[in-house]
């Protein structure tokens, strides 16, 4: 029997793939046990910290730092393999004493990044009741993990909006109309001027949880915030007839949308957007060092993103030459911003 040729010119036969194939796997399997047995030592030692009674903030900002470096340093493939390898161990059945960690891993609302976890983040009252029913260790555990970096440039995001809206409100004097895209409960408005002081016309907050828009119907009935039952689905089949807004903005909701979803979300927006209207959307970033925490302890992955895919989602939706668009990380560069506004 002859053999097949696939491309002449490179030579590649169904030898050579095969015997790169190989290559390849083994280089893989030598990847992946190296970071198995340094993942093994790395946890072994916590465990020794956190038994021995050692200083907590230290401990865990070092298993913080070994798990970002293991994760920077193989594939993706190995480290989705690596995962349940921290989640199985027994230093993580310690981090569970930390609320905040063992709410994002259980995920009481059924997905990641719900409205309570980021009510810890804020240490907003809600969350205090489970904070004060959690043991000493997970009290220290939680002041440890709500104020690391990545914490820190959520609570940046959430002032930012408000300042965002606040502007918004002052230049149009009155008549500002917003749309917030997966809302959770809104406290970017807890201290919005402008909705204080009666200059948005309506505040449109979209979420498709429930217990999230009861929350902010409570919380922000007689003003001008619309809470409202809806989904990206929704937006993007033309699903609801909402008009068009000054300034429409999506801050932890691109962290789970692939590409081609977030093109289509970003091309949705900006027909809702009127004349001089702005749309922005936020982005956990490339590389941040909570990244293996994250993933690990706290069961949340994200789709992190850096500048030049920012760009990219943005290149893809909408003519450059009708906007003017920015990328531009946050103080702590732990989260990556995104505005297009209509030139006309």
């Amino acid at each position: 029997m002859s053999q097949i040729v696939f491309d002449g010119m490179s030579l590649i036969t169904p030898d050579t793939v095969a015997a790169e194939l190989r290559t390849a796997a083994s280089e893989h399997r030598i990847a992946a046990d190296n970071a198995r047995a340094q993942l093994a030592l790395m946890l072994q030692l916590t465990e020794l910290r956190f038994s021995t009674g050692v200083d907590l903030e230290q401990a865990t900002m070092r298993i913080n730092q070994d798990l970002h470096q293991i994760r920077s340093q193989v594939s993706p493939q190995v480290w989705e393999s690596l995962v349940p390898v921290v989640q199985d161990h027994a230093v993580s059945a310690f981090m569970m004493q930390d609320p905040f960690t063992r709410w994002s891993f259980e995920k009481p609302r059924g997905y990641s990044g719900d409205a309570q976890l980021l009510d810890f983040i804020y240490r907003h009252p809600s969350a205090q009741d489970a904070i004060t029913a959690a043991s000493p260790v997970g009290q220290t555990l939680y002041q440890i993990t709500s104020a690391s970096q990545s914490s820190a440039a959520v609570r940046e995001r959430r002032d930012l909006l408000t300042t965002y809206v606040d502007e918004v409100g002052e230049t149009l004097g009155g008549g500002a109309e917003v749309l917030t895209i997966a809302a959770g409960h809104l406290r970017e408005a807890n201290s919005s001027a402008a909705l204080r002081n009666g200059q948005l016309a309506r505040w449109v907050a979209l979420d498709q949880d429930p217990l999230s828009v009861g929350s902010m119907m409570r919380d922000f009935a007689g003003t001008a915030v619309e809470p409202m039952d809806g989904s990206v689905a929704g937006l993007l089949t033309d699903t609801y007839e909402l008009g068009q807004f000054d300034f429409v903005y999506a801050a932890g909701l691109y962290d789970y949308l692939p590409r081609k979803v977030a093109i289509r979300l970003t091309k949705k927006c900006m027909q809702m957007l009127k004349p001089k209207g702005t749309f922005l959307f936020a982005n956990f970033a490339a590389g941040i060092p909570d990244d293996g925490f994250m993933e690990t302890f706290m069961n949340w992955s994200l789709l992190l993103r850096s500048e030049e895919e920012m760009w990219d989602i943005i290149n893809a939706s909408v003519d450059r030459n009708t906007v003017d668009a920015h990328v531009y990380h946050g103080d702590n560069r732990n989260i990556v911003y995104a505005t297009i506004r209509k030139n006309d």
